[in-house]
């Protein structure tokens, strides 16, 4: 973990966050300021600054992110009408904190293009 990361933060219990999901691998939480009325970050437990830094070997750590971003969805009831999964990687693309994390939003229609 990241000593200054707030995430890795999190993760250690040194901040706290309102958790909805929880294994040994990735961390998910209500984001503190919503874009829809759900939205939910869900970050690995180890510290990844960027997606675009995955490797190979992370393969079945993203697995577990989009497995735990579907539980998120079923249980926060916006699994049925749509969900939105989001990474946002590097600023350009308005990534603020640098620890992979993938916003989960719903319980709104949503437009296109996002932005």
């Amino acid at each position: 973990m990241a000593e200054d990361c707030l995430f890795c933060k999190i993760v250690r219990g040194d901040i706290s966050a309102q958790k909805v999901y929880e294994d040994d691998d990735v961390l998910a939480f209500r984001d503190i300021n919503p874009e829809a009325p759900t939205h939910v970050l869900l970050i690995p437990k180890r510290h990844l600054p960027r997606v675009t830094d995955a490797t190979a070997e992370d393969a079945v750590l993203l697995g577990k992110m989009l497995l735990g971003a579907n539980a998120v969805a079923e249980r926060e009831g916006i699994a049925a009408n749509g969900v939105r999964y989001v990474f946002n990687t590097n600023q350009d693309a308005g990534q603020i904190i640098f620890h992979a994390h993938m916003h989960i939003l719903g319980g709104r229609p949503m437009g296109w293009p996002p932005g």
